[in-house]
């Protein structure tokens, strides 16, 4: 082999390292996030999911149900069990679109207000583990590239995707 033919190769191999795969570094960091947010989660009734719903419904205007479940990507018979469940600890509440009698909007309850704040704190302190290498502007910076790309990736979905966060 050539000397110019095995530096192709090397330039090549560098491309081709494992901590420069995108599949590689996001299964590595879901995988990690997963594991520290488990505990940040589980006092909620629906575990992430219901982090997921309760964070969407402290975002301002109240979604109706079908809304909310493309919001966070979840199919609409697992959102209407997971807001019953939310309902029954007093976390959301539900009441007739003023706009749609037929459709139901989502309201978080002060309860579920205080409780998501709880979570938050916890998830904020798991969070602060697991970007402990970057500092404050690499981990925002982080955090908005990434908000960026599940955008695009919740947008060419198409149909919600029964899956955990």
């Amino acid at each position: 082999m050539s000397a110019s033919t095995s530096d192709k190769h090397a330039g090549e191999d560098s491309r081709l390292a494992l901590d420069t795969d995108l599949g590689w570094a996001i299964r590595m960091v879901s995988s990690a996030f997963r594991r520290v947010a488990t505990d940040s989660v589980a006092d909620l009734p629906g575990g992430a999911r219901a982090y997921l719903v309760l964070m969407a419904l402290a975002e301002g205007e109240p979604p109706s149900q079908l809304a909310l479940a493309k919001a966070v990507s979840l199919d609409r018979t697992v959102m209407t069990y997971l807001l019953d469940d939310l309902q029954a600890h007093n976390l959301v509440t539900r009441r007739p679109d003023p706009r749609d009698r037929r459709a139901r909007q989502v309201l978080l309850t002060d309860t579920g207000r205080t409780r998501l704040a709880q979570v938050r704190e916890k998830l904020a302190a798991a969070e602060a583990k697991l970007l402990i290498d970057l500092g404050e502007q690499d981990a925002q910076q982080l955090r908005t590239l990434l908000a960026r790309v599940a955008h695009t990736a919740q947008s060419s979905a198409g149909a919600p995707a029964d899956t955990d966060c």
